[in-house]
């Protein structure tokens, strides 16, 4: 130890006694090789004290109380005067404590590190194994109650889905002709078009009255109904509502009013990402549907859907007849004009 040179021609006179029953005698106190020597006024050793387990009984104080570790009977005292060896011990104790392993440290970064897999677990792992779980053990009768449930929500801020009788004849041969998922036409303040579980379609009413074709309002079904067999949306529904919600849901097979609420309300006013046009070519082709009207309604100038138009699967070909004429008036009146 580098500090131990230079204290090594240091002495100091102090008091030492072996027992708190023996009489205080005066000492030379010395620094030695890793020891503090006590000696005797004749120059003979009395005993050696390792400086790893030289003790203080009064930190701060003086004079200096010193004794070995695990025996506070055993005492050196050091006047006020003599503080270059007090100071001198000080900084030894301090040299040699840093250099004392910490056991306790690697407990407590063991713990920690355990805490914050736990935690991270908690954050990361927890919640999406909770709702793939979950996914996998819901019927699909109770994803149709949970729809019915989100569309009875969303009917409270857009009015009852549109309900003409000859409309509703029409819609289910239009829905029949387009092989979809059920479809209920909203009346307003619906985005263009939405898709519950349940394997339920909502198109906006001005999808059957603002154009002259049926192909518009079948191609954003046909999208709506790609979108929910890539991710089901239920699972839309379970991540944002939170762990609790899936939970809820697993072991009572219900969720509460306020998660259905709010998801609706999400449903309505929260803007959703749109297909790439290049991944919908597919849909439509297996569909033998025209791409080109769904994307001329939803990008008039077609800078944005230009794959859908130029590469129409079904350019140049009779297109698929969805509705009679007479159909397609009635379906057009199913919110009553």
């Amino acid at each position: 130890m580098t500090a131990l040179k230079k204290y090594a021609r240091l002495e100091a006179s102090g008091l030492w006694r072996a027992s708190p029953d023996d009489q205080r005698r005066e000492v030379i106190v010395s620094i030695g090789d890793a020891t503090l020597m006590i000696s005797d006024l004749q120059d003979r050793a009395i005993t050696h004290w390792s400086l790893a387990a030289v003790q203080r009984a009064n930190p701060s104080k003086r004079p200096a109380l010193y004794h070995p570790d695990g025996d506070t009977g055993e005492t050196l005292e050091l006047a006020e005067d003599e503080h270059q060896m007090i100071d001198a011990i000080e900084k030894l104790r301090r040299a040699v404590e840093r250099t004392r392993p910490r056991p306790g440290r690697l407990r407590w970064l063991g713990m920690s590190l355990s805490i914050a897999a736990v935690v991270a677990a908690g954050v990361f792992w927890v919640p999406k194994a909770l709702i793939d779980h979950t996914l996998a053990v819901v019927p699909e009768v109770k994803r149709v109650e949970i729809g019915d449930a989100l569309l009875q929500r969303i009917e409270r801020m857009t009015g009852p889905a549109c309900a003409e009788p000859s409309g509703q004849r029409a819609l289910a041969t239009f829905r029949a002709r387009l092989g979809s998922d059920r479809i209920s036409i909203m009346p307003g303040a619906v985005q263009t078009s939405l898709h519950l579980p349940g394997r339920h379609i909502l198109l906006n009413r001005g999808l059957v009255e603002d154009f002259e074709e049926p192909d518009v309002a079948a191609g954003f079904a046909l999208v709506e109904q790609s979108l929910s067999r890539a991710r089901d949306p239920l699972h839309d529904l379970l991540e944002t509502s939170g762990t609790w919600a899936s939970f809820q849901l697993l072991t009572t097979g219900q969720l509460k009013s306020e998660v259905l609420d709010s998801y609706a309300e999400i449903l309505l006013t929260q803007d959703r990402p749109k297909p790439a046009p290049e991944s919908l070519l597919p849909v439509f082709a297996a569909a033998q549907l025209r791409s080109a009207p769904y994307a001329y309604a939803r990008d008039i100038t077609g800078e944005t859907v230009l794959p859908l138009i130029e590469a129409d699967p079904m350019a140049g070909t009779e297109p698929k007849v969805l509705l009679s004429d007479a159909d397609w008036l009635r379906l057009q009146n199913i919110c009553g004009g």
